[in-house]
C-alpha cells in the first residue's frame, strides 16, 4: 500500500506545481458530481482506468478498501452496502473488506484501527455520528491511508483527515419535502388547514437526522405548521411504530407525520392504523398525512401510489460508483472535489408539479405509477 500511495503522492505534486500559476483556486471548492467533468477528459481517464483495473485484477495486484458501514438498519443501508459490493469486487480490481458496526461508533472505531493494521489503500467510513473521530483518523493519516466519508459527514477541527465526502443535501431533502407539502396544499386550495405535525427523528447525531430535521423546521416556520413532538426512531421501523404509538396517545389532534426514512414510515403506518385511524390527505376530516425519505425500494413507492405515504424525498444509495471515482482519481494523482452530492428528486401520488426549484437547484418529481413500480423492481 505504501508503494502505491507515494507514487500517487509524487504524481499529485507533479501535476501541481506544474499548473500552480494558472489554476483557479475556486475550483478546488467545487461539489459538481464526477458527471458534470468535461466529457473528453472522462472518456480517456475512465478509459484509460478500466483497462488498468482489468490488468491489475489479471496480476492479483488489487486495491484494498475497507468500509465501516454503519449497519443494516433500513432498506437504504441495504441497498447502500450492496452498491459498494457490487462496485469493489475482484473482477474490476479490488479487495473489499466490510465490517458492519451494528449502529455503534466504538465498532466503526474498532474498524478503522483493524483497516489501519491490514495496511489497506482506502479506507472509506459511513459514520454512524457526525463527532468523535479526530484521534482514529489521525491515526489513519499518520499511516498514510486515505479516508473517504460516504453518507454522512464528520464534524473535525481538522478537514485534511478525510479526502473527499459522497452523499445526499440532507438539509435540502427536508426542505424539498416541505415544499413540496406546501405547493400541494395551495394548489388544492387548502393552504388555510391546520397542520399539526410529529416528526419522528433519525438516530441522534447522524447527519440525515441534523439535515432533515434543520430542513422541517425551516419549512414550518416558513408556512406556520406546528410542530407538536420530535422523538428518534433510529431509522428503523420497529421503533418508528414505537414512537408513533406513544405520538397517537398523547396527541389526538395530529394530523401529519414526518418521518426520516421510509422505515420508520413503515412502522407509523402499522401504529396508525392499529389505533383505528385512517391514512390519507384530507387532514381536515380527521385523516393522517404521512411524508418519507429515501423512496428506495418497491415497497415504499407502493406506499405511495396507494396513497398510504403521500411523499417521500429521494435519498440515492448508490454510492460505491462515485466513491470508485474518487478513488481511480487518486490513483492517477488527481484531487478529487472534497465534497460530491449525489443525484436525487422526489416520489409522489399527487401530479401537481413536475420539479421544484430550491435556491437556484430543481429537484424532479415523479408520480409513481405501474410502470416506475416495474422499472424499480428490475433495478432490485
Amino acid at each position: 500500500m505504501k508503494k502505491r500511495f507515494l507514487s500517487v503522492a509524487l504524481a499529485a505534486a507533479v501535476a501541481m506545481s506544474a499548473t500552480a500559476c494558472t489554476s483557479n483556486p475556486a475550483e478546488s471548492k467545487t461539489t459538481a458530481a464526477p458527471a458534470e467533468t468535461k466529457a473528453e477528459e472522462t472518456t480517456a481517464a475512465e478509459a484509460s482506468s478500466e483497462g488498468e483495473k482489468k490488468e491489475a485484477a489479471a496480476d492479483g495486484d488489487l486495491i484494498t478498501v475497507g468500509y465501516a458501514q454503519v449497519g443494516a438498519e433500513s432498506d437504504w443501508r441495504t441497498a447502500n452496502t450492496e452498491s459498494f459490493k457490487s462496485t469493489f469486487t475482484e473482477e474490476n480490481g479490488y479487495k473489499l473488506i466490510f465490517d458492519d458496526a451494528q449502529q455503534k461508533q466504538e465498532n466503526q472505531i474498532k474498524a478503522i484501527r483493524s483497516f489501519i493494521q491490514q495496511d489497506v489503500d482506502y479506507i472509506v467510513v459511513a459514520p454512524v455520528v457526525e463527532t468523535g473521530w479526530e484521534t482514529v483518523l489521525e491515526e489513519a493519516k499518520e499511516a498514510g491511508i486515505p479516508v473517504i466519508l460516504s453518507d454522512r459527514q464528520m464534524q473535525l477541527s481538522d478537514d485534511s483527515l478525510y479526502e473527499a465526502w459522497v452523499g445526499g443535501n440532507f438539509v435540502k431533502e427536508g426542505e424539498t419535502c416541505g415544499d413540496w407539502l406546501a405547493d400541494y396544499l395551495e394548489k388544492q386550495g387548502r393552504a388555510d388547514e391546520e397542520i399539526n405535525m410529529v416528526t419522528i427523528q433519525g438516530t441522534i447525531g447522524a447527519t440525515a437526522q441534523i439535515g432533515r430535521t434543520r430542513g422541517l423546521y425551516q419549512a414550518a416556520k416558513a408556512y406556520g405548521w406546528n410542530i407538536l413532538a420530535e422523538e428518534s426512531g433510529d431509522f428503523t421501523q420497529a421503533k418508528g411504530k414505537e414512537v408513533m404509538q406513544s405520538f397517537l396517545e398523547e396527541y389526538p389532534e395530529l394530523n401529519m407525520v414526518y418521518c426520516e426514512n421510509d422505515n420508520e414510515a413503515f412502522g407509523a403506518i402499522e401504529a396508525i392504523k392499529e389505533a383505528g385511524r385512517t391514512i390519507g390527505t384530507d387532514i381536515r376530516n380527521g385523516e393522517i398525512m404521512v411524508v418519507s425519505f429515501d423512496g428506495v425500494d418497491v415497497d415504499a413507492l407502493s406506499c405511495v401510489a396507494d396513497g398510504e405515504i403521500s411523499c417521500i424525498a429521494e435519498c440515492n444509495p448508490l454510492h460505491g460508483p462515485w466513491i470508485e471515482k474518487i478513488i481511480q482519481m487518486m490513483e492517477q494523482g488527481r484531487v478529487p472535489s472534497k465534497y460530491t452530492y449525489v443525484d436525487e428528486g422526489m416520489y409522489s401520488n399527487e401530479d401537481i408539479a413536475s420539479s421544484i426549484t430550491i435556491n437556484g437547484s430543481s429537484y424532479l418529481i415523479r408520480k409513481v405509477n405501474p410502470e416506475l413500480l416495474v422499472e424499480h423492481e428490475n433495478m432490485q
